[in-house]
């Protein structure tokens, strides 16, 4: 199947069920093309045929879409396109979720007005996300963001009595790295990162009141 067709798809991942004609009309296909893709998706696992339509799971299956995509030989840069920050945040929350931690979203601090995206908390410890939907990132404007979010874990941890790391979490990376001992995380790679971090706390960053 050729890439760009899976990605139009991502577009066509939407509440409620959807039939071949609107797959067709939102994903801006000829309805044959729409319905072999819609087709291929289901066989992928992704969605589930209920009568003439297709039900699909928001937003878990956007990023499966995706992630589909990619492997049909699409780039992060496409793909990235079709989903919104939105998408990202929700995301990375189910696989906090799945991964066994309480999840909080768009948190808001007062004095000064900060806001933390994502905020994992398992056992005593938590995980302040902050979730960048880049195509590309200076050194100087990723060291930046580890600040920020450095800043935001103190002022979380000011009125929390947990140990807190700060993490970024970014589809447009391709391994984890560290900066300043917080670790970049890309999407793909957090459910391993989420397996692994608490054997290497040792070597990240993390802060407590």
């Amino acid at each position: 199947m050729n890439p760009k067709l899976a990605v139009k798809g991502i577009n066509g991942i939407i509440e409620g069920g959807i039939s071949v004609t609107d797959f067709a009309v939102v994903t801006e296909l000829d309805e044959i093309s729409a319905k072999e893709l819609l087709y291929t998706l289901v066989q992928n696992g992704i969605g589930a045929w209920n009568d003439d339509l297709v039900d699909f799971d928001i937003p878990h299956d956007r990023l499966q879409t995706a992630l589909f995509a990619i492997t049909l030989g699409a780039t992060i840069e496409d793909v990235s396109e079709y989903l919104t920050w939105r998408d990202f945040e929700a995301i990375t929350g189910i696989i906090l979720e799945e991964n066994g931690f309480d999840v909080t979203k768009n948190l808001v601090l007062t004095k000064p007005r900060m806001e933390i995206d994502v905020i994992g908390k398992k056992m005593n410890l938590a995980l302040l996300i902050d979730c960048k939907h880049w195509k590309t990132m200076s050194k100087s404007a990723l060291d930046e963001i580890v600040k920020k979010q450095i800043e935001r874990v103190k002022r979380y941890v000011a009125d929390e009595d947990i140990t807190a790391l700060p993490v970024i979490v970014t589809l447009h990376q391709e391994g984890t790295q560290l900066v300043e001992n917080v670790p970049i995380v890309p999407i793909m790679k957090l459910p391993s990162f989420l397996d692994e971090f608490v054997g290497n706390l040792g070597s990240l960053k993390s802060i407590e009141k």
